[in-house]
């Protein structure tokens, strides 16, 4: 890949990088700022992503691939990174006032929802199982730590700890799954997934039936969908929650 090809492709995934590239200026201002001056970090995260929500909105109407085909930008992506980025200041806005009331008040809040917006974002425009993957563990490690943010409450560590486990424990299926389908179907890329099952161009239909319900198995755990659905009760009640 060329220089000038990297470039073109970081364009593609403007809104995206520039929100991974805010949250992380953020997080080193908040390492190094004196205290008195990191009051400003609500405001600097919604300014974050409303500039997020204004890229994303100028991509309306724009379709390319992106990365060697791993990333698609197209409606459906930029329908969700407009979603995603607005939802991140509906949660942002939400959060101010509770954090304060429950003595939460950290800046590293805002940051950990900036990386999990991120996730989303990614998510939203991903167009192969590895970029699935990086997507759906930059999503969910923030969110690890956001579930114990309660901290030294009790039932918040636990909440953390069990989340993170099961997290763990479904990301094992999900990349177990990614790579029965690949053997299966010789492509992580899911247009050449379709392909190869259209072209019944298999390399072993047993492995692509295993891998597919390995992966629905992980992403059953990660979105808590019944059966998978156990840790979600203890989970949500440690967590703090406005």
């Amino acid at each position: 890949m060329t220089l000038n090809q990297f470039g073109t492709d970081l364009l593609v995934l403007l809104p995206l990088t520039f929100l991974l590239g805010w949250a992380s200026l953020l997080l080193l201002a908040d390492m190094f700022l004196p205290q008195e001056n990191r009051s400003a970090m609500p405001l600097l995260s919604a300014l974050g992503l409303a500039v997020t929500l204004g890229l994303a909105l100028m991509q309306a109407g724009q379709s390319a691939l992106a990365f060697g085909g791993m990333v698609s930008l197209d409606g459906f992506g930029v329908f969700f990174n407009v979603l995603f980025a607005a939802s991140g200041l509906v949660g942002v806005a939400l959060a101010y006032d509770y954090l304060r009331q429950m003595n939460l008040a950290r800046n590293t809040y805002y940051i950990l929802l900036l990386f999990s917006v991120s996730g989303m974002m990614l998510m939203g425009v991903a167009a192969d199982l590895m970029t699935l993957f990086l997507a759906l563990e930059l999503l969910s490690i923030p969110l690890y730590v956001l579930s114990g943010f309660a901290r030294p409450k009790g039932e918040s560590e636990e909440a953390a700890l069990k989340y993170f486990l099961l997290g763990a424990f479904a990301s094992g299926f999900v990349v177990y799954g990614i790579a029965l389908v690949y053997g299966a179907t010789g492509s992580t890329a899911l247009a050449g997934i379709v392909q190869a099952v259209q072209a019944g161009a298999l390399l072993n239909p047993v492995l692509l039936t295993l891998g597919a319900a390995l992966l629905l198995i992980g992403l059953g755990f990660k979105v808590a969908a019944v059966p998978f659905h156990m840790w979600t009760p203890d989970v949500y009640h440690g967590a703090p929650t406005a």
